[in-house]
């Protein structure tokens, strides 16, 4: 059975425990649609969250986060393996950018699938591959 939308922040919650506050701040501001949670909202604060985590060096939940955003591109829905690209991957990419860090910071922590997705957003937002973003080896 395939990881759906819905699974995604509790995966990500019990691998990144950090995230908790952060979130549930996030629950009460940002409210929900079609009687869920905004998952790419949830995408933004989490990738805040990871780049936090990497400019303070703290990396003990580093392993099972990625760990996690690997698992959604290898067995999530199509929802999911979108949402982990365009959502968490390119969100932590910005989020890194704006913290004043190198985007390459979070590349020794992910996963193979994840790494050839994370290069696919690189190359769509330089111009080198048109739309939509491709994984790129």
């Amino acid at each position: 059975m395939a990881i759906e939308r819905e699974q995604v922040v509790g995966l990500l919650l019990e691998a990144c425990p950090s995230f908790e506050d952060p979130w549930r701040d996030g629950v009460e501001e940002e409210g929900a649609d079609e009687g869920g949670r905004l998952h790419y909202v949830d995408a933004a604060a989490f990738a805040r969250h990871v780049a936090a985590l990497l400019a303070a060096g703290r990396t003990a939940e580093l392993p099972a986060t990625f760990a996690v955003i690997e698992r959604l591109h290898v067995e999530g829905d199509d929802h999911v393996r979108e949402l982990a690209t365009i959502g968490y991957l390119e969100d932590l990419q910005n989020a890194l950018l704006r913290a004043g860090l190198p985007t390459d910071l979070a590349v020794g922590w992910l996963g193979p699938v994840s790494v050839r997705w994370w290069r696919g957003v690189q190359d769509f937002w330089s111009g080198r591959t048109p739309p939509p973003v491709r994984p790129v080896d």
